[in-house]
């Protein structure tokens, strides 16, 4: 397990767990570091992809499918053994959705909440009509990254990190460019959904993830950009919520 998840704080009397999926080209240790905030009740997993952290070695995955398959072949029992909640970010949300679609379908699993953060459904028009970016040339590539603020300026100016970080990213975003799904008759799922997104990033359609679910459906904006989850003021509402919502979705599960 240790291989595809980063956990801080191993707390096997948790009530509940809360996996996180990285954004692209991310790692696991953003979120592993909610596990030292979050209260003793939340057990948290950070999902650690090929290609980066340690697994810097392994080739990137190339589809959608590899990445459910993996997570799912590492927690599947541990996920049936207590209440279990899915937060992810950008290519994270797609990721989130994707596991949380295939345990429901092949294993009968759900949640308890799915956290969506900063990303359209993947079926939405907008989703579906947004430009290609994995094929960019690296500058024009870095110039978009430039543009959508959270990566710190000293990493765009360094070319030494940007030889291992670009090519994950770029991984990445081909996977979730090449994922496709249809937007669904009747709801996938019947837990609760919240969506998060950053008052000034790009627009995106949250409301079209309502149809994944037939359980209560929230949208939360918080001020900032693509990476506004970065910011430490709302790192903490993001946390609160979560935690929050899991201690709700605890006393109905029990």
């Amino acid at each position: 397990m240790e291989k595809v998840i980063n956990c801080f704080q191993r707390r096997p009397d948790a009530v509940s767990r809360l996996i996180c999926f990285p954004w692209a080209g991310g790692g696991s240790i953003h979120y592993a570091r909610w596990g030292n905030v979050l209260n003793s009740s939340v057990e948290v997993f950070a999902v650690k992809l090929p290609g980066r952290e340690s697994r810097a070695k392994e080739p990137f995955f190339q589809s959608m499918q590899q990445i459910v398959d993996e997570v799912v072949g590492v927690l599947l029992p541990m996920l049936k053994e207590k209440p279990f909640a899915l937060f992810g970010h950008s290519f994270g949300a797609f990721t989130s959705f994707a596991v949380a679609d295939h345990l429901k379908q092949v294993h009968n699993l759900e949640p308890v909440h799915i956290f969506l953060s900063g990303a359209s459904a993947p079926y939405s028009e907008m989703r579906i009509n947004a430009p290609k970016r994995s094929n960019l040339s690296d500058d024009d590539f870095l110039k978009w990254m430039s543009s959508i603020g959270g990566t710190p300026p000293e990493l765009l100016a360094n070319p030494e990190v940007l030889k291992l970080f670009v090519p994950a990213l770029k991984a990445d975003l081909h996977v979730v460019e090449n994922y496709r799904c249809n937007n669904p008759d009747k709801p996938l799922l019947s837990c609760s959904v919240t969506c998060f997104d950053g008052k000034d990033d790009i627009p995106h359609d949250l409301q079209a993830w309502k149809s994944i679910t037939s359980g209560d459906f929230t949208t939360r904006m918080l001020d900032g950009s693509h990476f506004y989850l970065k910011d430490p003021g709302n790192e903490k509402i993001l946390l609160d919520y979560i935690t929050k919502q899991l201690e709700t979705s605890e006393i109905d599960y029990l």
